[in-house]
């Protein structure tokens, strides 16, 4: 990535604190995601990523710190505001999320007519972004009838059909067969160069943040522990950031 001094970020984290009675999950988190960039974030579990994710999607409120996306800062927004700036952001959620009882057509449309989308606008909508994850052909099916790897793609193509600035994407390659996790990867990729998207993974995988990243942040303790490329990172001989590239 160029040198970032003179370039706001689109997603800023400052200083982010949330506890539950003694438990202090988040300590001061900080982190900065820059346009066009793939942003990795890994952390063990119960180390504070879910609780990030719901801060910033407006599910939970921080005790302290603020959360500026495009500049806004989201806690002082209402509610409309923050409705029409999540508009802004895509979500691929772990475990992918799709609505059972509607098929991947009524599953694309479901954002679409939230926005009050023209029939016609909906149905290229959906027809691009099925085109985008290679599943034109899976358009009725029902989830119950799709692959783990294909829903994980349909929800990609959920995530990205209102073409948002920023993607935040949950463990995007659990439970998936390497094979698969693979494609899904390189899918992200794609999605990265044709949109120039923004993306916030966070992922125990190892071998995605290794391909997907062009930076990374450990969350330890609570706060940014350690941030640098992955070759960066994975050369430390720090103990607590070398736990995360033992095979």
């Amino acid at each position: 990535m160029e040198n970032k001094k003179n370039i706001l970020p689109i997603l800023k984290i400052n200083n982010l604190k949330k506890s539950f009675g003694d438990n202090h999950v988040l300590n001061g988190f900080s982190i900065e995601l820059f346009e066009g960039e793939n942003l990795v974030l890994m952390g063990k579990s119960g180390s504070g990523k879910s609780v990030m994710i719901k801060c910033l999607v407006g599910l939970m409120q921080p005790d302290s710190g603020t959360i500026e996306i495009m500049g806004k800062d989201i806690t002082t927004l209402s509610q409309k505001e923050f409705n029409n700036l999540r508009t802004e952001i895509g979500f691929l959620f772990q475990g992918s999320a799709l609505y059972d009882s509607m098929t991947v057509r009524e599953n694309l449309e479901f954002p679409l007519r939230k926005q009050k989308r023209e029939l016609e606008t909906i149905e290229k909508l959906v027809h691009n972004a099925l085109i985008s994850v290679g599943l034109v052909d899976a358009i009725d099916l029902m989830p119950e009838e799709l692959s783990g790897g294909m829903k994980r793609r349909i929800a990609l193509a959920r995530a990205v059909i209102l073409k948002p600035k920023i993607i935040i994407y949950d463990e995007p390659t659990t439970g998936l067969d390497p094979i698969t996790a693979k494609e899904i990867i390189q899918l992200m990729r794609n999605i990265q160069q044709t949109h120039k998207t923004s993306s916030l993974i966070i992922t125990h995988d190892v071998d995605c943040a290794r391909v997907i990243s062009n930076r990374m942040i450990l969350l330890i303790d609570g706060i940014n522990y350690a941030e640098g490329t992955f070759n960066e990172l994975s050369s430390s001989t720090d103990k607590k950031i070398q736990a995360f590239f033992k095979s």
